[in-house]
C-alpha cells in the first residue's frame, strides 16, 4: 500500500508541484492549506509523513507541532523561508524530524522525504533471516543462500535484495533504491540501479530472462514477488 504524505502550506501553487512530485514517485497525497485545517486532516487520514510550512495561517506549524505531537510521532518535515539557525532549533526541538529551507529544489526534497520515511522504518524490528522459495538472506552475517548454496552478491547487491524481499509486492523505485545503497548525494545515476538488478537477476533467477523473483514494474520501479513466497 502506497505511503501517504500530508502537505500543507497556504501557498497553492507550491502545494500542486510538491503534490505532482509526490505523486509520481508513488504517494498517495492529502493537502490542507491552514493550520486548523492541517490539525483535522493529519487526524482523520493518518499520513506516514507530513511536510509543513513554518508560517501557515490560522495557527502556525510551530503551534501545530506542539499540538498534534502530543499523542502523535508521525515524522514532520517543516519547510520555511527563514535560514535562521535558531528557526531550525526550534523547529528540531519541538520534534521535526527535518528542516528544509525555501526556496528548494523539488527532487531535494523527494530525496528528504524517502530519507525521513526510511529512517521511520528503521525503527521497527526486522527479521534477520529472510526467507522466499529457495532463497535464505541472513542479514547478521550478509550472507545469501539459494537451494543451500552459498551465493557471492556485492554489497550494493546483497542491500537491494534485503530491501526487495522485505516487502514482497512493495514497488521500489529507481530512488527509492539509490537511496539504500548509497544515500541522497548520488540521486542523479537512477541507471546505475538497473546494472545491479541485472547483476542480481543473473545470481539468483533460474532463468535471468524470464524473472521469477524481482520484476519489473513498468514506468515505476522494481518489485520482490508476492508469489514467491
Amino acid at each position: 500500500m502506497a505511503k501517504t504524505v500530508m502537505v500543507v502550506d497556504d501557498e497553492k501553487r507550491l502545494v500542486a508541484l510538491v503534490e505532482s512530485y509526490l505523486i509520481q514517485e508513488g504517494y498517495r497525497v492529502v493537502t490542507a492549506f491552514n493550520g486548523r485545517d492541517a490539525l483535522d486532516v493529519a487526524l482523520r487520514e493518518k499520513p506516514d509523513l507530513i511536510i509543513l510550512d513554518v508560517m501557515i495561517t490560522e495557527i502556525d506549524g510551530y503551534e501545530f507541532m506542539r499540538q498534534y505531537r502530543t499523542e502523535n510521532k508521525t515524522p514532520i518535515i517543516l519547510l520555511s523561508a527563514r535560514a535562521d539557525d535558531d528557526e531550525k532549533v526550534i523547529g528540531l526541538k519541538l520534534g521535526a524530524d527535518d528542516y528544509f529551507t525555501k526556496p528548494f529544489r523539488p527532487r531535494e526534497l523527494m530525496a528528504r522525504v524517502r530519507a525521513v520515511l526510511r529512517r521511520a522504518g528503521d525503527t521497527q524490528p526486522q527479521a534477520k533471516v529472510l526467507k522466499a522459495a529457495d532463497i535464505v538472506v541472513d542479514r547478521d552475517s550478509r550472507t545469501v543462500k539459494i537451494a543451500q548454496q552459498f551465493v557471492d552478491l556485492t554489497p550494493s547487491e546483497f542491500d537491494i535484495l534485503t530491501a526487495l524481499m522485505t516487502s514482497p509486492g512493495r514497488v521500489y523505485s529507481r530512488l527509492d533504491l539509490l537511496d539504500i545503497i548509497q544515500g541522497i548525494r548520488y540521486a542523479g545515476y537512477q541507471r546505475t540501479i538497473d546494472s545491479h538488478i541485472k547483476n542480481l537477476r543473473s545470481k539468483i533467477e533460474p532463468d535471468p530472462g524470464t524473472p521469477k523473483y524481482i520484476e519489473t514494474v513498468y514506468g515505476l520501479g522494481y518489485r520482490f514477488s508476492s508469489k514467491s513466497l
